[in-house]
């Protein structure tokens, strides 16, 4: 609750001036969806929601979700930020199991297999939209009228029926993540092509050797067939297109593409100020003389799911180095070593913000990813799943981080990699250099989120925004129309030519024969 109010406080005398230069707009109604009970998704989420909700006029926001928190079922949170500003959480009882503190070799599993990704995604797509459809029908959404409606996009459009059972009412979607390459090109219109953009699978930075573009050619396509052979059977009829789309991305950790006006990058929207650190972990940074790692691999992955051997194998290397250890650990350790601080719950943002910690080791996941961007802090990853490790691949090639694979790490090659990242002080300037460029940008990502979802309720969706390809049928898009038009004046240029030739011929040698037949 004290983050919720500092943030409206903090936010309400920045949106003054944007709102000062902006058409007048008074607080709308905005209805949030988050379909999918995953933590790391709620927070990005909400991070969006509680920006549009403190920010600019102070719109009312409605927010269904999994994950509704009882401090905040009031219209009071917003108290000290703009008049009109509210934000109620309301919970979401979905089909679908929570995705949090997962056992590490089942979420591998279903996750890092893009065979099986893609149709588990899809499938719980469409499981939380029948949900939701069954909720409008019983009109559980009527009773207000909306101005936008605000949804995560997972892996499939469906989540997009809502916003038209409420009367045409814009669209904004939500990304969590760098977005799905199976998805860009079907919402947005177009995608990046995979001879120059890594899919989001992808576990290097860029295609840029031809193994690398065979494969990410061949990925691209797989998840691309796969998203329409799962979705194929849902009626799509009442699927609409998003007036803009909000992504967890920045160009300080992606490589950069060209992207379609109305997808708008708001990555590290998450990041609030820092606050106190609770006094007996501040006590444990601060009594450090060689500094503090902190270790975490976030809300999807339970570290205690890890198999012994690389249990023991952390352990052992943790309890050699110089540096006191700060982990997120579910339950009690057994052997914890005596350098190490174990928690269930970490401020993670408050402790990587301290300047004793030197090291971040982590799962790569983007929100961790930003926090440590931020915070200038050099990271040592085990990406598992998902963009996690595409995201450490841009963090290697940035010069501020370290990829390791899990399954196949040792107390050896552990140290070795530790000590590499915190006695080199080229990751440590990485990290502070990447750091500064991520904060120079025009806005910040709470303005963006205000700015534009404003600027479409001023402009009735702003359906400008669109890309013109979303007009196109797939053979369209893909110029086979024009190619066999090509083809076919090529074969008929080269049948002309070749009735013209045989013509000549003909004659020719009639020309010949009856010259022959003359008496001399």
């Amino acid at each position: 609750m004290k983050r919720v109010t500092k943030q409206c406080a903090t936010t309400a005398l920045t949106f003054s001036v944007l709102c000062a230069i902006t058409p007048s707009l008074t607080a709308v109604n905005v209805l949030a969806i988050e379909p999918l009970p995953a933590r790391s998704h709620w927070t990005f989420m909400r991070a969006v929601l509680m920006a549009i909700a403190t920010g600019g006029r102070g719109h009312n926001v409605t927010a269904y979700t999994p994950f509704a928190s009882s401090s905040v079922v009031t219209a009071g949170v917003c108290n000290g930020g703009p008049i009109g500003c509210g934000y109620v959480e309301i919970p979401l009882r979905l089909d679908v199991p929570d995705k949090v503190a997962l056992d590490v070799q089942t979420a591998v599993a279903d996750f890092a297999d893009q065979w099986r990704f893609v149709g588990i995604a899809v499938d719980k797509s469409l499981t939380a939209c029948g949900r939701l459809d069954r909720m409008a029908a019983a009109g559980h959404f009527s009773g207000v009228r909306y101005d936008v409606v605000v949804v995560e996009l997972v892996s499939s459009e469906c989540s997009s029926r809502l916003s038209g059972v409420l009367g045409e009412v814009p669209l904004v979607y939500v990304f969590p993540s760098p977005i799905a390459s199976w998805v860009e090109a079907k919402a947005l219109g177009t995608s990046p092509g995979p001879s120059y953009a890594s899919r989001l699978f992808a576990r290097y930075a860029t295609p840029d050797t031809l193994t690398r573009r065979m494969e990410n050619a061949y990925g691209w396509t797989v998840m691309a067939a796969l998203q329409w052979f799962h979705e194929r059977g849902d009626d799509q009829v009442g699927h609409r297109k998003p007036s803009v789309t909000f992504v967890n991305t920045d160009l300080t950790v992606e490589k950069p593409v060209p992207v379609v006006q109305n997808m708008i990058g708001v990555g590290g929207v998450h990041l609030l100020p820092p606050e106190p650190i609770p006094s007996d972990i501040l006590q444990f940074i601060e009594e450090s003389p060689n500094g503090v790692i902190f270790f975490t691999f976030g809300t999807v992955v339970a570290l205690s799911t890890l198999p012994d051997h690389i249990q023991i194998a952390f352990k052992n290397a943790l309890a050699e180095v110089p540096q006191r250890v700060l982990l997120k650990y579910e339950g009690e350790m057994t052997d914890k070593p005596n350098n190490v601080m174990t928690s269930k719950w970490l401020p993670q943002r408050d402790i990587l913000k301290h300047p004793n910690v030197k090291l971040f080791i982590g799962h790569g996941g983007i929100s961790g990813v930003y926090e440590a961007v931020d915070a200038g802090v050099p990271i040592l990853g085990f990406p598992l799943f998902y963009d996690q490790p595409r995201n450490m691949a841009n963090l290697v090639d940035a010069g501020m981080a370290l990829s390791m694979d899990l399954f196949s790490v040792t107390k050896d090659t552990l140290i070795k990699a530790i000590n590499e990242i915190v006695n080199n002080e080229t990751y440590s300037k990485n990290a502070k250099k990447t750091s500064e460029l991520f904060k120079d940008r025009p806005m910040t990502p709470a303005e963006s989120v205000v700015y534009w979802t404003e600027y479409v309720i001023r402009h009735k969706g702003a359906p400008h925004l669109r890309s013109h390809a979303l007009n196109l049928t797939w053979y369209q898009y893909f110029l086979l129309d024009i190619i066999a038009v090509v083809l076919l004046v090529i074969v008929s240029v080269c049948y002309i030519a070749f009735k013209t030739l045989q013509l000549i011929k003909k004659l020719i040698f009639k020309l010949s024969s009856t010259s022959k037949s003359k008496p001399d």
